[in-house]
């Protein structure tokens, strides 16, 4: 960890982020019009590099509306066959690195008829049927306690800030419950299924490995489900990730005006 700080701190000089934001799958022109510095995953000491098509697999250092950002182009997957201890490990980096809230996105499959593509959903809480945990291992008492409660993992006064924001700007908004699989295979129509009579009410394969330990950490923590398509035995179609790296292109200026209004208002 130290050598990553070192790193990033070489090249970036005293920026200190005051917020994270990770762009998920087909989200990332959110970057595009914004200048900054590039730091690619490679270059990173102790960094894992992305191997999934519409993830760029860097980080980049912003400033937006007098807010220090540092935003991370592409995550890295379970199913991609990296551990969560590398999947989190950014995590943790921007916790050292002085961030305080952190916000995910990711691209979703909807369990809803009424959650259709391209809409945008809160998450509000989470069903993590991985059944794996990144916190497992021996704990770094300087970093959180052992047991941390999970009972408002996003944190009811940014998904309110969020929802404001989403008003004020004409977004329609949809709220619910994220669940989260290994992938890389989409679920079956019976998965699907159960998942919905779960309580869920969107399906993906990242998000949540990031949540636990942002919250174990202490950050204030905010995620945003881009709906890219109706999960299996919902609609007739054939899944496809290009369909979800497309309708994510479709959605970009949604998705930009939104996460924009919330950054402006959030309190650093």
């Amino acid at each position: 960890m130290q050598a990553t700080i070192s790193y990033i701190k070489e090249k970036t000089g005293n920026f200190i982020p005051d917020i994270a934001l990770v762009l998920g799958s087909g989200l990332g022109e959110f970057t595009k019009n914004l200048d900054g510095i590039t730091l690619p995953y490679g270059d990173i000491p102790g960094f894992k590099t992305s191997t999934v098509k519409g993830h760029n697999g860097s980080l980049f250092f912003t400033t937006l509306f007098d807010k220090k950002i540092v935003v991370m182009q592409g995550r890295l997957h379970f199913y991609e066959g990296y551990e969560l201890s590398d999947i989190t490990y950014p995590v943790k980096i921007f916790k050292m690195l002085g961030v305080k809230t952190l916000i995910l996105t990711n691209a979703a499959g909807s369990l809803r008829e009424d959650f259709k593509p391209s809409d945008l959903m809160l998450i509000s809480d989470h069903i993590n049927f991985t059944c794996k945990n990144p916190l497992i291992g021996k704990n770094d008492d300087t970093l959180g306690e052992r047991f941390p409660d999970m009972s408002n993992i996003y944190t009811d006064s940014l998904r309110d800030l969020a929802k404001k924001c989403a008003a004020e700007s004409e977004i329609e908004l949809k709220e619910g419950v994220y669940v989260m699989t290994t992938g890389p295979s989409y679920e079956t129509p019976a998965e699907v299924k159960m998942f919905g009579i779960l309580g869920g009410s969107a399906v993906g394969m990242s998000t949540v490995p990031e949540a636990i330990v942002s919250n174990y950490l202490g950050l204030k923590t905010i995620g945003i489900s881009l709906i890219t398509n109706y999960a299996s035995g919902i609609s007739k179609e054939k899944l496809s990730h290009n369909e979800v790296v497309e309708v994510g292109r479709i959605a970009t200026k949604k998705f930009t005006k939104l996460i924009n209004a919330i950054i402006n208002k959030i309190e650093v």
